[in-house]
């Protein structure tokens, strides 16, 4: 028997050692080089939907998840609601969610500094010491941090989800 000459395999049928070629379990030719999206993904986490998100939906999704997040602030960890929020409704790759939930986390800390600020305000008409001005600011930037990095963290987790469900 004559193998045709379409044939790149041995005389057993077995692809070439340089073919890109396997057999799956129902004995066909399968090629490796096929995009699975579920193989192999693109981004840190599983891909949301891989197309690079504009920046008027980075900042709109950031809005509208910094909101939520605002507004959920009875609820513990909000901040990271909020910044999953902005992530998963953002898609996009894991660094669109990154942006999208540091912009969610920026507008939780807005409410914040302006009650702090306002509070610091009314104590400098009661001549409160100067050192209790450079703790207030202490606690500002510990709260500034703890609500952004929440929120790039939600937004990772917003993206992760969005790529699940």
């Amino acid at each position: 028997m004559v193998p045709d000459d379409s044939s790149t395999g041995d005389a057993r049928g077995e692809p070439a050692a340089g073919d890109a070629r396997r057999r799956d379990a129902s004995d066909r030719r399968v090629d490796d080089d096929r995009y699975d999206p579920d193989s192999a993904p693109s981004g840190l986490l599983s891909p949301g939907d891989d197309a690079p998100a504009d920046l008027s939906d980075i900042v709109l999704y950031g809005l509208a998840g910094g909101v939520a997040g605002s507004v959920l602030s009875f609820v513990p960890f909000a901040t990271v609601l909020g910044g999953a929020l902005a992530g998963y409704l953002c898609g996009g790759t894991s660094a669109d969610a990154l942006k999208t939930g540091g912009v969610a986390g920026a507008v939780m800390t807005l409410p914040f500094l302006v009650v702090v600020a306002f509070f610091l305000f009314l104590l400098g008409f009661a001549g409160a010491p100067a050192e209790f001005g450079a703790l207030a600011l202490f606690a500002v930037g510990l709260g500034a941090a703890y609500t952004l990095g929440s929120g790039v963290i939600g937004g990772l987790l917003g993206h992760y989800l969005r790529g699940e469900l």
